[in-house]
C-alpha cells in the first residue's frame, strides 16, 4: 500500500489523464512496485508531478506501424536491434523518469545486449517514439533530454517529426540519427495506406520502399 505524509493534488483532464502533484520521488516508486508490471497504464514523473496515462486506439495503432518499420528498417541494413518497448526511463538522481511509447538501442545495441538497464551507468535508448493523439500535461521532451536520448520521434496528426539533442535540448531534424538515408517524411503515408490495404500490407510496402532506397545507393 502506498502511503505519503506529503499532501498530493489530483487533476483530471478529459483526455484519458491523471496528473498527481506532490508526489514524492519514494512514494512513486512505491506506487509502480505496488501495481506491477501488469498494467496498461505509463508514466511520467517531472520532480514530484506523476501523469498517468490511458493509451487510446488512436495513440496505439501508428505506434505499432512505427515499431514495425523500425524492424523492417534494420532487417533490410542486417544491423542488430534491442526493442524494449514501454521501458521505464528513470533516474532517482533527476528525480525524473518516463514511459516511452516505444524505445530502441540501435547505435548502443552491443553495449546493452542481455543486460538489465540501469540509468545512468548504461546509455540510454538510442531511439524513442512518442504516439501523441491528445496533448501531454508534463513536458516529457524536458525527461527525455535529462536522460540524454538522443533521438524521438514524435507522431501526431498524420505527422513525423524527428527531434535530435543538441546541447541539452531537442532539435527538430528532416534526418534522422539512426537512420541518416531514411525518408522521413514518407512514414505518415505508410501508416495512412495501412487503413486501406492493412498493417501487414502496409509494412511490407515500407520494407520494398527501404530496399529501393538502398538498391540507388548502392
Amino acid at each position: 500500500m502506498v502511503t505519503t505524509s506529503t499532501p498530493i493534488e489530483q487533476q483530471t483532464t478529459p483526455e484519458n489523464r491523471v496528473i498527481l502533484k506532490g508526489v514524492s520521488w519514494s512514494t512513486f516508486k512505491a506506487l509502480l512496485a505496488d501495481v506491477g508490471d501488469n498494467r496498461a497504464w505509463r508514466i511520467a514523473y517531472d520532480e514530484g508531478v506523476l501523469e498517468i496515462r490511458m493509451p487510446l486506439e488512436e495513440h496505439e495503432e501508428p505506434k505499432r506501424l512505427i515499431e514495425s518499420f523500425v524492424e523492417a528498417l534494420v532487417d533490410e541494413l542486417e544491423i542488430e536491434l534491442r526493442s524494449l518497448g514501454s521501458l521505464t526511463l528513470e533516474r532517482e538522481d533527476l528525480t525524473r523518469a518516463v514511459e516511452p511509447d516505444s524505445c530502441f538501442y540501435i547505435q548502443n545495441e552491443s553495449l546493452v545486449r542481455g543486460r538489465n538497464i540501469n540509468l545512468p551507468n548504461d546509455p540510454p535508448p538510442d531511439l524513442a517514439i512518442e504516439s501523441d493523439y491528445t496533448n501531454s500535461s508534463v513536458n516529457k521532451f524536458t525527461i527525455y533530454a535529462a536522460i540524454g536520448v538522443p533521438e524521438i520521434w514524435r507522431y501526431r496528426r498524420e505527422s513525423l517529426q524527428v527531434y535530435q539533442l543538441v546541447e541539452g535540448k531537442y532539435e527538430v531534424c528532416k534526418i534522422s540519427l539512426a537512420f541518416p538515408f531514411l525518408p522521413v517524411a514518407e512514414i505518415p503515408g505508410f501508416i495512412e495506406q495501412s487503413r486501406t490495404v492493412g498493417q501487414r500490407a502496409a509494412v511490407r510496402l515500407f520494407r520494398q520502399r527501404i530496399r529501393e532506397i538502398l538498391l540507388s545507393q548502392s
